[in-house]
C-alpha cells in the first residue's frame, strides 16, 4: 500500500530569506539561532555536511516511506531556488537517497542543498559541484528511483521529524558545519531578531577579546559571556 502526497509550501517572504542569509554569514550560525531558541530546534550531531559551508533557506520537507526507500527527486519538479530539502528518510544509513546526479540537476534549478536524516553517496562529485546536502552516514548503495516506475511512496511539504526536530514546510533552516538549527514558520520575525542582536553582541565581544580583555572586562561591559 503506498501514500503519496503534495502540499504547497507556505513559502516565507523574500525579504525574510534574505534578513536571514545575511545574518547567518556570522561566525556559528546554527549555534546563534539555537541560542536565541533556548537551545532548541537542533538536529541530532550525527547529521553533518560532507564538506565545510553554510546552508540557509526555507524547508521544502520530505516524507520517505520507511524500509522502502526511493529517491526525492520528485522534490526537484516542485522546488525553487534557495529551498532547502529536508528528508525524512528514517534514519536509515545503509541505503543511499541522494547522490551527485540529483545534486547537479538540483543546482541547476537554484536549490540550495539536501539535508537527510538518512545516507547519501558519490560525495565526491558533490563537493565539486559545491552542492551541501547534510546526511547521517555516507554508503555506496544506492537506492530506486521514481522513474523505475515501481513506486511512488513520498510525500511532500507535509510534516516530518528529521534529526528528531519536527521540521514544517517553509521552516527556516540555518545550517553549518557545527550543526543544524530549524526556526519554526510562526517565530521567524523574534527570532530573526533576537539572532541579529546575539550576532553583534558576539561580534563585539570577540573584538574585546581580541584586545586582551579579560573575563572581567567583558562581564562589566556584556553582562555575560
Amino acid at each position: 500500500m503506498s501514500f503519496y502526497e503534495i502540499r504547497e509550501m507556505p513559502r516565507p517572504d523574500d525579504d525574510i530569506i534574505a534578513q536571514y542569509t545575511d545574518i547567518a554569514q556570522c561566525y556559528s550560525a546554527s549555534c546563534v539561532f539555537a541560542d536565541v531558541q533556548g537551545r532548541a530546534g537542533v538536529m541530532h550531531s550525527s547529521i553533518k555536511p560532507i564538506f565545510p559551508c553554510t546552508l540557509v533557506g526555507p524547508a521544502l520537507t520530505v516524507k520517505l516511506s520507511p524500509g522502502d526507500l526511493q529517491d526525492p527527486l520528485k522534490a526537484l519538479e516542485i522546488g525553487r531556488s534557495g529551498d532547502v530539502i529536508v528528508v525524512d528518510a528514517n534514519g536509515e544509513t545503509e541505503i543511499s537517497v541522494v547522490g551527485g546526479l540529483m545534486g547537479g540537476l538540483a543546482k541547476n534549478r537554484g536549490i540550495g542543498g539536501m539535508i537527510v536524516d538518512g545516507a547519501g553517496r558519490d560525495i565526491d562529485e558533490l563537493r565539486d559541484i559545491g552542492w551541501p546536502i547534510f546526511t547521517r552516514a555516507v554508503t555506496a548503495r544506492g537506492t530506486h528511483t521514481m522513474f523505475s516506475g515501481r513506486k511512488e511512496d513520498l510525500s511532500l511539504n507535509v510534516p516530518i521529524v528529521c534529526g528528531g526536530v519536527q521540521v514544517n514546510s517553509g521552516d527556516m533552516i540555518v545550517a553549518d558545519e557545527i550543526g543544524i538549527t530549524v526556526v519554526p514558520q510562526g517565530r521567524l520575525a523574534p527570532v530573526l531578531k533576537l539572532a541579529k542582536e546575539q550576532a553583534e553582541r558576539e561580534a563585539a565581544t570577540r573584538e574585546w577579546v581580541k584586545q586582551g580583555k579579560t573575563i572581567e572586562d567583558l562581564l562589566r561591559e556584556f553582562g555575560r559571556i
